[in-house]
């Protein structure tokens, strides 16, 4: 399951930032973290007590083709740590080379580091399931990517760090009793409620695959988008596990691809539902010797689209203002993506704004009530069209203009991590100065707030942040 070894010390370790919300998950000040003692064991230089480090082995399949034995190939996890919510297990990523590295040095960049940091601790407070990001540590080691880059480590955070590659890897190498242990394991540690059940091996799967379905809903709501969606990267726990390539959606292009590495697009926006769906495939295939039959596995597959399609549903409405259901409301909701489709509206501003509409406002000379969302739009007819039909929405249950967008705003966030966001705390990292990083954070972990003197953090992204590109590079 996994090889007991020393993280490789790097040199000359610093302090980039540390997430107050995640040191609090395990008892942790996070003032302290950034003291020498707490720098140098999350960079891997020295041991917590009690740590004996692991890494652990997988395998899965990557952009849809089967990859073989893969694992923590620069990922070591040090143990758990008990807190106020329960266990939390604390890994380093970026820590030196380990049995599963291939032809990797083991070794995170700054850049990424800070992207998975920042992203971490942003989808927490967008309250969509995720690991966590407790602090990045830095090392003026040189690393080796397109270009020559500086070493990090981000100490991630999360229950269990168990992936669906991790039942693959036991599966395809016929090993049923390694597969049942691991299985066991999980059910114990994390569904114990299943081990009554008539057959707690097709109860897990049900449970992942609804789990997943949920999480991806959330993404789907926020315009977050992954950008490698291989089974070993998705949780056990249905939590959105290993940030690279990702994105959050700006101009919305439901066939935005957010990863330069994807040119087939396997991983778009408009992909990552039924992606989702084949993953909890793969690991039905995996634990169909524990499960029993197809039949039994199909079963609990066929949780995915139901609980997707509810989750998406109950989040749209909120999105929307609406506290009732009504017939018609899909297709409200499906013209309005296609309208926005057609436009190219910035997702965050488009819903954050949807909040200042006035349920009553009079239906001739709608420039004089919606403008600043009729001007999000190239189409603004179309637009009115829509408000038309969202104002007799909202009529046909007495919607009050004030309460529903305060509810409104408490859904729909006013900042999300924009790539060029993230571009300027790194660039501003990579020359010595951390505080871009511990600024954004700071915005983020707010971000259904107005915060006042911070409304640059939610502004349209500049005209030089159209060429970013995020790969699979880290």
């Amino acid at each position: 399951m996994y090889t007991r070894l020393m993280p490789t010390p790097l040199p000359a370790p610093y302090f980039v930032a540390a997430s107050g919300p995640a040191a609090a998950l395990v008892g942790l000040d996070v003032e302290a973290l950034a003291q020498e003692a707490f720098v140098a064991a999350f960079t891997g230089n020295t041991l917590l007590p009690g740590s004996e480090p692991l890494a652990a082995v997988y395998s899965g399949h990557q952009f849809g083709v089967w990859a073989g034995q893969l694992g923590d190939g620069r990922a070591i996890l040090l143990g758990e740590l008990d807190g106020p919510e329960g266990r939390m297990e604390l890994q380093l990523k970026g820590a030196g080379k380990t049995p599963y590295s291939r032809m990797g040095d083991g070794r995170a960049v700054l850049r990424s580091s800070i992207r998975e940091f920042l992203c971490s601790e942003a989808m927490a407070a967008l309250g969509i399931p995720t690991t966590r990001a407790l602090v990045v540590t830095g090392s003026n080691q040189r690393v080796m990517r397109e270009n020559i880059e500086t070493a990090a480590v981000v100490t991630r955070m999360a229950p269990s760090f168990v992936r669906f590659g991790s039942f693959e890897h036991w599966h395809y190498r016929d090993k049923p009793e390694e597969l049942k242990t691991l299985a066991d394991y999980v059910i114990d540690g994390f569904y114990p409620d299943l081990r009554g059940a008539a057959n707690p091996y097709k109860e897990l799967l049900a449970e992942v695959t609804r789990r997943t379905a949920r999480m991806i809903a959330h993404w789907q709501s926020v315009g977050f988008m992954h950008g490698v969606m291989n089974t070993d990267n998705m949780s056990i726990l249905g939590l959105t596990l290993d940030y690279g390539p990702f994105g959050f959606m700006e101009a919305f292009d439901v066939n935005h691809i957010c990863n330069h590495t994807d040119q087939g697009g396997r991983y778009s926006y408009a992909n990552q539902v039924a992606i989702g769906h084949w993953n909890c495939y793969a690991l039905g295939n995996a634990l169909l010797p524990l499960i029993g039959t197809v039949d039994e596995a199909q079963e609990a597959l066929d949780v995915y689209m139901p609980a997707f399609e509810a989750k998406l549903d109950e989040l749209l409405h909120a999105k929307l203002g609406l506290t009732t259901v009504l017939d018609g409301d899909r297709a409200l909701f499906d013209s309005l993506f296609t309208i926005m489709q057609a436009s190219h509206v910035d997702f965050t501003l488009l819903f954050r704004q949807l909040g200042d509409l006035q349920a009553d406002a009079p239906k001739d000379q709608p420039e004089l009530h919606d403008a600043p969302l009729r001007d999000l739009f190239i189409d603004r007819a179309a637009f009115d069209e829509w408000a038309l039909r969202y104002r007799e929405r909202l009529r046909a249950e007495s919607s009050v203009d004030a309460e529903r967008r305060a509810a409104m705003n408490r859904v729909n966030p006013k900042y999300v991590l924009r790539n060029y966001l993230a571009q300027q705390a790194i660039e501003q990292a990579q020359n010595g100065d951390y505080a871009g990083v511990r600024d954004l954070l700071a915005v983020l972990e707010h971000p259904f707030d107005e915060q006042p003197g911070k409304e640059h953090f939610a502004a349209l992204p500049p005209d030089w942040a159209a060429h970013l590109e995020v790969s699979c590079s880290s």
